[in-house]
């Protein structure tokens, strides 16, 4: 048996959850979230306690028991204290405003780089240009947008110059190694 898996979710008193056959809902001060559910398990809520058990030891059932568990997990966490990823810019340069919600990234390209909001995610920059927080409530909709910034100018390992997650480490490698006579 899943050992992730058979762990009960403790639902916060501010959190709903509704559950039905294809799909759990999950509903809190943060927003609103809903998660299609895989055929062969029985979620359930139980005295304050959301449970996913398995009808069957298929392989495809087990794989998917500790998976949906967790996603159910971070949907409550999501809707209560919500999910955020800190990106770090470094290069002469390279800075990171806000435009109402949207992002705009100056990344040593002729233009400047617009990344707009989607619903439910709201971006953070501090003073010095140099942070971008990225927040919400859906763990895999943060993550996806933190790395769709990150993909505009990855960390390169000659100089270090780019954007990273914060502390994510960059090899750096050496430069040439010169004329040798």
């Amino acid at each position: 048996m899943s050992r992730i898996g058979k762990e009960p979710i403790l639902i916060p008193s501010k959190v709903e959850v509704q559950i039905d056959e294809i799909s759990v809902r999950v509903i809190g001060p943060n927003g609103e979230l809903t998660q299609s559910v895989g055929s062969g398990l029985d979620i359930r809520q139980d005295d304050g306690n959301v449970l996913v058990e398995r009808s069957s030891d298929e392989p495809k059932v087990r794989a998917l028991h500790g998976t949906t568990r967790m996603l159910i997990n971070n949907m409550i966490v999501g809707v209560t204290n919500g999910w955020d990823k800190v990106l770090q810019i470094e290069g002469v340069g390279y800075r990171a405003e806000l435009q109402g919600k949207d992002l705009v990234l100056s990344l040593g390209y002729s233009h400047p780089v617009k990344i707009v909001a989607p619903a439910g995610i709201e971006f953070e920059v501090d003073k010095n240009s140099r942070t971008v927080v990225v927040k919400g409530a859906d763990k895999q909709l943060v993550g996806q947008i933190a790395a769709e910034i990150r993909s505009w100018r990855p960390p390169e390992p000659y100089k270090g110059k780019g954007i990273r997650y914060k502390g994510e480490h960059v090899r750096r490698k050496a430069g040439k190694a010169g004329k040798v006579e």
